[in-house]
């Protein structure tokens, strides 16, 4: 008898382990399929693990397998042995490993191959004539079939064919119907870029040679290159050498606004061989692109963060692009960094890592530094200059609080708005950022200063023009905009902040005659609003590009000669270590879309701390100059990477519940590290609110752990684990080592 050991689909830790089956004869299953068993009184869908001839499971315990699910295996052998890497590394469930592995769609049959009914001649052309003679419908349908087949809609649609014409030709044994698979395709627009190789400069030539040597050496590179030095270009000529070589390689993005231009450059170049992968994708999409990944069809994947998972066989390379961004980090069970499963596929592969960015995150420039400890360190790789030794965009710094004292109210400087009006008389676009969506960032009543929070989370609520409600962007509950204060009943309401909405109404109150797109998570909810929006500034329907973070890097428009960053404060006064080096990369990425062809482009920084370390290093793109201020500053506060993070987020409804489930949690904490001896690794362990200490009706409460670098980090989360199953039921928990934000 053949057994397979299978991971059931349940996250639940009670049931984290290998099941053992028996495999019916008429099954051949493998590592990687997705078979359906009973479980219980159920039957539940799960990954075969592997398959063995022996078991020590007595025979009466075993039940067979009762379906196998798809005719090809789902995960790849590589894949199975990546989720055990998961499940230790992130502290997560196997089936939360293998789930991020496949399309969500998969489970439960909710997705499979669109087919279409196709209609071809059954017998010989003549005599299908002779036998519709007398039926001069049907004869039309022969004659349409003479040269090949058709789909049933072609026939309905371009012959005006009624259904019954088909079932009389069936009938009679004239046709007979197929299915045939067909293609759910993304779209794709190459923003006008082409399919020709550009020549590279030197410094590019340079990059790309080195890149290509040391592949199959399972290494790792940090790619540090200006905006506009033509990262992309290398890319593309790495890539072009690992298909050479019948390898495969992924290409990751951070953001789904991305996702669409570098998807029509790649396919540009490489045809059908790209595809693509993102949460933007319908669902039908998703499912065919990865099949035919899985198929060994596209060798070239580009997406963001999930498709570091993709099914590609021959892993070359992975680049992972604007490697800096958070967005790399996934917020939810299985907390994994995109960054470290591609460093591990790629050692397992012998392929080579490609780190990009214009502002590489602290931790990862600083492994490049000799003082690293060989097996922690990485290959730095410098651009920088522009290509064509094109000239940085000139940078202006505004002082909004000048503007204040001169009588300017407005949210645009003066400066700012002239230049804006002179960019649109010279026929060229502009893009004015913000880091918040929006009209208003909250409303206040100036009476009695009563602000307009969420009932169901610990936030002020944001006003949106369009539907003239107040919205919370955490549990996306919306209100009536009040008439009067709920507080006092004073009408003196008024709105404070600005969002994207705002900049927009703005720009038409000033410039009448410039047309704005708005691009934030409102605007690009719908299937492609991404893609189109950016297909529409790039014909230049538009002269100004409003929005948040999401346009700030990576997006190429020639016709870009202005950018303004309206508030460059939103993200430097938030509660975290990185706010700083967040808003120097905010602000370098965006002004970094100005002239990036043959028209310099100028940027203009407003801001109410111009003497900050951060600001001042963006306005003259200073990359190092902030990195060595930057690690100071870390340094001194003893933050990461200079130390680890650990961090316990307790929820629940009953507020005193989860505060008396944190403060045991604290006791237990000390008490485990004082028996495990490690007391000299922990630098600080606290307890509080979390800063927003309520999100969808749940109070939030926070253990945090500020551990030396190089401690046990693994015993710590051994630890947390401990914590976790002696807790309240009621309480939920959940675990990060350095999370993405402390809110």
């Amino acid at each position: 008898m053949t057994y397979a050991s299978v991971i059931v689909d349940l996250t639940a830790q009670a049931v984290d382990r290998e099941f053992t089956y028996v495999v019916p004869d008429e099954f051949n299953v493998s590592p990687g399929d997705m078979v359906l068993v009973p479980f219980g009184n159920k039957r539940l869908e799960g990954f075969v693990t592997s398959v063995s001839e022996t078991t020590d499971v007595p025979q009466g315990k075993l039940k067979p397998i009762r379906k196998k699910l798809f005719e090809q295996s789902v995960i790849l052998p590589e894949l199975l042995e990546l989720a055990g890497y998961m499940r230790s590394r992130y502290s997560c469930t196997n089936a939360d490993a293998l789930r991020s592995m496949i399309p969500a769609q998969l489970r439960g049959g909710r997705i499979r191959e669109k087919t279409v009914r196709y209609v071809t001649l059954n017998v010989d052309y003549s005599l299908a004539l002779e036998r519709t003679h007398r039926a001069p419908a049907q004869r039309k349908v022969v004659e349409a079939l003479k040269e090949g087949g058709r789909t049933s809609a072609e026939l309905f649609s371009q012959f005006d064919i009624a259904p019954a014409v088909l079932s009389a030709l069936k009938e009679k044994g004239v046709i007979g119907f197929s299915a045939h698979a067909v293609r759910r395709e993304p779209l794709h627009n190459d923003g006008g870029r082409g399919n020709t190789d550009p020549v590279l400069t030197d410094d590019q030539q340079f990059v790309a040679d080195r890149l290509i040597k040391e592949m199959g050496e399972g290494q790792t590179f940090l790619l540090y290159g200006v905006t506009g030095s033509g990262k992309t270009e290398v890319y593309i000529r790495l890539i072009r050498e690992v298909i050479k070589q019948q390898k495969s390689a992924i290409i990751l993005v951070p953001e789904i606004s991305l996702t669409p231009q570098t998807v029509g450059w790649f396919h540009a170049r490489f045809g059908d061989l790209s595809a693509v992968i993102h949460s933007g994708l319908s669902a039908g999409e998703r499912f065919d692109e990865w099949n035919r990944i899985r198929r060994g069809e596209a060798k070239v994947v580009i997406g963001a963060r999930s498709a570091v998972f993709a099914p590609v066989q021959q892993l070359g390379a992975i680049i992972v692009d604007e490697e800096h961004e958070a967005a790399y980090i996934s917020e939810r069970s299985p907390r994994y960094d995109a960054r470290d499963i591609a460093a591990w596929r790629v050692q397992k592969n012998s392929g080579v890592l490609v780190l990009g960015s214009a502002t590489p995150s602290i931790q990862s420039f600083m492994r490049t530094s000799p003082k690293v400890r060989p097996e922690n360190r990485i290959q730095l790789l410098e651009l920088d200059k522009r290509v064509h030794n094109r000239p940085m965009p000139q940078t202006q710094l505004i002082d909004m609080r000048s503007e204040l004292l001169e009588g300017n109210r407005s949210i645009f400087s003066s400066c700012l708005l002239k230049e804006l009006k002179q960019c649109m008389k010279n026929g060229q676009q502009a893009i004015l950022f913000i880091n918040r969506r929006g009209h208003s960032s909250f409303v206040s009543c100036r009476k009695c200063g009563y602000v307009v929070k969420c009932p169901n989370c610990d936030v002020a609520m944001t006003y949106h023009l369009n539907d003239r409600t107040l919205k919370c962007h955490y549990c996306l509950n919306e209100i009536p905009l009040p008439g009067t204060c709920p507080e006092c009943a004073s009408r003196f309401i008024k709105f404070f902040g600005a969002g994207t909405q705002k900049i927009e109404q703005e720009v038409k109150n000033f410039i009448p005659e410039a047309r704005v797109i708005r691009m934030d998570a409102d605007t690009t909810s719908t299937k492609d609003a991404h893609a189109k929006l950016l297909d529409s500034f790039a014909k230049h329907e538009a002269d100004v590009l409003v929005g948040t973070q999401m346009i700030a890097k990576g997006l190429d428009f020639p016709n870009v000669t202005l950018v303004g960053a309206v508030a460059a404060d939103t993200t430097l006064n938030l509660p975290d270590f990185r706010s700083a080096e967040r808003t120097f990369q905010l602000l370098t990425q965006v002004a970094g879309r100005a002239g990036r062809d043959k028209l310099p482009g100028k940027v203009i920084i407003q801001t109410y701390t111009p003497d900050h370390y951060a600001i001042q290093c963006a306005l003259r793109q200073d990359y190092r100059a902030f990195y060595h201020s930057e690690v100071l500053f870390r340094k001194r506060s003893m933050y990461p990477p200079f130390t680890v993070i650990a961090r316990l987020v307790f929820l629940s409804k009953d507020k005193c519940g989860c505060q008396n489930t944190a403060n045991n949690a604290l006791n237990e904490f000390k008490s485990q590290v004082e028996e495990l001896g490690l007391a000299g690794t922990v630098l600080s362990v606290t307890v509080s609110e979390a800063p927003i200490k309520r999100i969808r009706e749940e109070f939030r409460f926070q253990l945090i752990a500020k551990l030396f670098s190089g401690s046990n980090v693994d015993l710590i989360e051994g630890v947390m684990h401990r914590i976790e199953q002696k807790s309240d039921d009621s309480v939920k928990i959940e675990m990060e080592i350095n999370p993405n934000n402390l809110f």
